[in-house]
């Protein structure tokens, strides 16, 4: 098994023909929207901002212009905003007055979220239910693509391919350095489609956010002014199935609402956030937290499919958990869970080390990729059998690689045709092994 680079991939295919695809309202009611929550939305924006078009609110706000002129003409009526210039197309340019900045800075105090306008829960809910994972059912094909950048034996895509038809958990599980991770971040590649999600969530009254640059992947941008496109609600973001990845670092908390007491803005937990994904615990069994109080907290979602989550105003809510969660790790998962735990995480993959052909064959593939124009087979028999056979030592599938660059380090260092030969192969060696 071998990581190949990233630029090798083909792209996938996009699926345009999704079944969901959030539809803009045609007025505040329709979309979940109560006029309080709107005029906070457009007060704290103008306070920030200084003025604005009633456009360019309406684009902020992620919603269509339609009911913008009455409401902001409303507003003005009321003393709280006032004209500064005209705009095109039967629009004008608003500020705050002294009254609407007194308003706008109550609005802060009770909440310091300024952006597009939030989405009912209960919509995102149904939103992930019509987008569920388990409704994906990848083929052969679809895994080969995927992994296309992964060398993989036969027994591995069909071990592989009936765990990820499962929708359910697994355990990838192996000595470090065969593939573990790289086999876990391409799981999600295999379903080849994309979700909507809302940016903001408004729950019992409690601005939510959702969509994280850092962990999804958004396809396009929003639309906005005159030409922006009116078939989708630009309150929801398009993104790849999202995968999420945490290690070592992970902790209860990241599995709870978390809530800002000064900005009064709360953020989805991990799990939420990859819902219609994958979501991985990488390095599983070296949290800071122990496995089986981990897999205490998931017990019920695992077999359920949903998980309550607690509000800052301790309200619980039940919110869907719609991922395929994988565990990857170096130790035997028998090591780790007990059987109650092993029963509600179906697939254990066991990732096993390359063979020689397999070890051999990585070298060929790294090779022209880093530089070297041929990759001299005797000089690989002479690696194996003075630096593998001869001291009983495994192949792992990170090794030619890590082999290979510090070939390449040397040669370009010493200005030397990269190239293998034994005496660089040897220095790589000392270099990589010496306390491994």
């Amino acid at each position: 098994m071998s990581l190949i680079e990233p630029s090798t991939i083909p792209p996938i295919s996009l699926n345009t023909n999704a079944p969901f695809r959030p539809r803009p309202a045609n007025d505040f009611h329709a979309a979940g929207l109560n006029a309080t929550v709107v005029e906070g939305l457009i007060l704290k924006f103008l306070l920030v901002s200084g003025n604005a078009s009633g456009r360019r609110i309406a684009d902020e706000l992620g919603l269509p212009f339609g009911p913008f002129p009455e409401f902001l003409r409303h507003l003005k009526n009321q003393q709280i905003l006032t004209y500064t210039n005209d705009a095109s197309a039967n629009d004008y340019y608003y500020a705050l007055t002294d009254s609407g900045r007194a308003r706008a800075r109550n609005f802060f105090e009770e909440c310091a979220y300024v952006g597009t306008a939030p989405v009912p829960f209960d919509v995102y809910v149904d939103s992930v239910e019509s987008q569920t994972i388990t409704a994906e059912q990848p083929k052969m094909a679809d895994l080969r693509r995927a992994f296309s950048d992964l060398l993989l034996n036969e027994e591995m895509f069909q071990t592989l391919g009936s765990a990820i038809n499962s929708g359910r958990g697994m355990f990838i599980y192996g000595f470090a350095g065969n593939g573990k991770t790289s086999i876990a971040e391409r799981i999600t590649r295999c379903f080849g489609s994309t979700i909507w999600i809302p940016r903001v969530i408004s729950v019992d009254g409690q601005i939510l956010k959702l969509y994280d640059p850092a962990t999804h992947e958004a396809i396009r941008p929003r639309g906005g002014g005159l030409l922006r496109s009116d078939d989708q609600d630009d309150r929801w973001i398009e993104i790849m199935r999202p995968t999420l990845i945490a290690g070592g670092e992970l902790t209860m908390d990241n599995l709870e609402i978390r809530y800002n007491a000064e900005t009064k803005i709360s953020e989805a937990p991990l799990q939420m956030k990859s819902n219609n994904g994958t979501f991985l615990i990488d390095d599983f069994g070296r949290q800071r937290m122990p496995p089986m109080e981990l897999l205490n907290r998931w017990i019920i979602p695992l077999e359920k499919r949903y998980d309550f989550l607690t509000l800052a105003s301790g309200k619980k809510i039940r919110v869907p958990f719609d991922q395929l969660i994988l565990f990857s790790t170096n130790l035997e998962p028998k090591h780790l869970v007990d059987e109650a735990f092993l029963r509600r995480i179906p697939y254990k993959v066991n990732v096993t080390d390359p063979t020689e052909p397999m070890f051999r064959q990585m070298f060929e593939v790294f090779g022209p990729r880093l530089g070297f124009k041929s990759i001299d087979q005797d000089a690989i028999t002479y690696l194996i059998n003075t630096h593998y056979r001869a001291v009983n030592r495994p192949f792992r599938a990170c090794q030619p690689r890590d082999l290979l660059l510090q070939v390449k380090n040397h040669c370009v260092f010493n200005e030397l045709p990269i190239e293998l030969t034994h005496e660089y192969l040897d220095i790589a060696v000392g270099n990589y092994f010496t306390v491994m």
